[in-house]
């Protein structure tokens, strides 16, 4: 059996290690609030997509997640995201005074080529969010991002985040996913 290899001859545990790595690195600067740092790892153009998850019966299971352009929770550009960390930094933001703790988990990493060497990789996560004293939230579900390279380093340029959980029991949704 022999191992598959992506563009530019790098092989699939290879890239699979430098992806893991990027994803690390990426729940590092959410849970030490480097914001700024984590706006760097998307596209000028990037579409940051959280879509609502509905209850339904097996044969409707094709409307479970809503589409682009229904209802969402987050259909963000990254000028709605800047925004969101600006906000953070005015001291208005009166849900993340003081600021939420969060340890954000990523795991069970796939990757698969898309034309033009760009890459859609699938994550699971879970994030813990700890607020006040007695505020506690974990969401877990999955994200799927479409990535490419700029200037020698991979960036994100399309996330859906996918939440296991239907109903949102948190306070507000103030975090990164």
């Amino acid at each position: 059996m022999t191992a598959q290899t992506f563009g530019d001859g790098v092989s699939q545990s290879e890239l699979w290690h430098e992806l893991m790595q990027f994803y690390i690195n990426e729940a590092w600067l959410l849970d030490d609030r480097k914001f700024r740092e984590w706006l760097d790892l998307f596209t000028d153009d990037v579409f940051y997509f959280m879509p609502r998850r509905l209850n339904v019966g097996r044969q409707d299971l094709s409307r479970e997640i809503s589409e682009e352009g229904d209802l969402a929770i987050f259909e963000d550009d990254k000028t709605y995201m800047t925004m969101r960390v600006d906000r953070l930094d005015t001291g208005m933001a009166w849900s993340e005074d003081p600021p939420s703790r969060t340890r954000h988990l990523v795991g069970n990493l796939v990757i698969e080529p898309l034309p033009e060497g760009d890459l859609k990789a699938k994550t699971a996560f879970i994030l813990y969010r700890s607020h006040h004293e007695t505020d506690e939230n974990i969401f877990a579900g999955s994200r799927e991002d479409h990535l490419r390279e700029e200037d020698g380093r991979w960036k994100i340029y399309k996330r859906t985040i996918v939440l296991d959980a239907n109903v949102i029991l948190a306070k507000n949704l103030s975090v990164f996913f």
